[in-house]
């Protein structure tokens, strides 16, 4: 009995297993809107695959898969770095500092992390870092400079 080889060939199954959820996942989230995991596990279910919802949460993340208003988009859906602050702007509500590095955005409802990867993909020089909840975005900067180059980028293309 090779217990290298039994814990390979399991490895291997439950790779493929993910994948080919990850997969149906795809497919669910191109041809269905879905806003909840709770319905994401429940088609996955339908179509074969066994998932839980931190499976699906596991799988969202490592597909790259946003949230836009109130459904999921795989990232080649989601709003693009040149293009993409058009496709947020009506979600930004408030732009507003909070200390000498820290901005706060605040958006709709289910809006901050479509308006946080937008941010991100802009590589902007003076942003060190995003968190997003569900409609606040903390904006990290390296000073007070950087903020205020930030801050005139921001008001200037969300006009907030």
């Amino acid at each position: 009995m090779n217990l290298y080889a039994d814990a390979q060939m399991a490895s291997s199954s439950e790779h493929t297993l993910t994948g080919a959820r990850r997969e149906a996942l795809r497919q669910i989230i191109t041809h269905t809107a879905v806003g909840r995991q709770a319905d994401l596990v429940r088609l996955l279910a339908r179509a074969g695959h066994r998932a839980t919802q931190s499976s699906v949460s596991r799988d969202l993340r490592e597909l790259g898969v946003a949230k836009l208003g109130d459904r999921y988009v795989l990232p080649d859906d989601a709003p693009a770095a040149g293009n993409g602050f058009a496709a947020v702007a009506g979600f930004v509500r408030e732009v507003q500092p909070a200390g000498a590095s820290l901005t706060v955005v605040r958006t709709s409802a289910g809006a901050a992390q479509s308006v946080a990867i937008v941010l991100d993909r802009a590589r902007w020089p003076e942003v060190v870092g995003t968190i997003s909840g569900d409609d606040t975005i903390f904006v990290a900067t390296a000073n007070a400079a950087a903020q205020r180059k930030l801050l005139s980028r921001l008001h200037g293309i969300f006009r907030v």
